[in-house]
């Protein structure tokens, strides 16, 4: 039986990732989104929720975990973040294994993994695929969202390879910067190549 092709999609904060998978996702590609599985698993109830209130008391509470609370618990402290993803990781991972037996028969699968390169990811995934714009409208977008500032956009830029980087080590780049009915076009095309060198 031919396994699926597993494409990595990855990108820098803001520079478009979720809007990308969400456009293979419209092109028939199934998608496992890392993030949304994390937040799923925080909620309240979530598989997470135990683990976390042991390991950082006071973070989580009725509707599970408190995301702030949590963010400033580990914010700027390697070794606390990295506590919290010796929790995260390896039920991320369970999540993905299930994903891929539940869509074994798929041609090609979608992997939204934001720290791709950072956590050696990339020898997981056959392609590489990296969402990247210009850094200013990058800035301009993370800086919209709510509770952000100058300081937090730096410190998670800093955790993260740099754009350029990222770029050159991508087997395919989709450009955000544009506007977006071309981004989707892009996106269309390569579904469309992947799906040739499948055949």
């Amino acid at each position: 039986m031919k396994k699926p092709l597993i494409i990595g999609l990855t990108g820098s904060i803001g520079m478009g990732k979720s809007s990308v998978a969400a456009m293979f996702a419209d092109e028939g590609v199934a998608v496992f989104d890392a993030d949304a599985a994390v937040h799923d698993m925080q909620k309240a109830g979530g598989a997470l929720v135990p683990a976390i209130e042991a390991a950082f008391p006071g973070t989580t509470g009725p509707d599970g975990v408190d995301r702030k609370a949590l963010g400033a618990a580990v914010f700027g402290d390697r070794d606390r973040l990295a506590r919290l993803e010796t929790i995260i990781h390896p039920a991320v991972a369970e999540r993905r294994k299930a994903f891929l037996e539940a869509h074994q028969n798929s041609e090609m699968l979608l992997f939204d993994i934001p720290l791709l390169f950072e956590k050696g990811g990339e020898a997981g995934v056959d392609v590489v695929v990296v969402v990247s714009a210009p850094a200013q409208l990058q800035r301009e977008r993370v800086l919209a969202r709510p509770n952000m500032t100058s300081d937090k956009f730096e410190q998670i830029l800093s955790l993260q390879l740099n754009d350029a980087d990222k770029r050159a080590r991508a087997d395919h780049v989709i450009d955000t910067g544009k506007d977006m009915a071309e981004t989707r076009s892009d996106v269309r095309a390569l579904v469309k190549k992947l799906r040739a060198g499948l055949a």
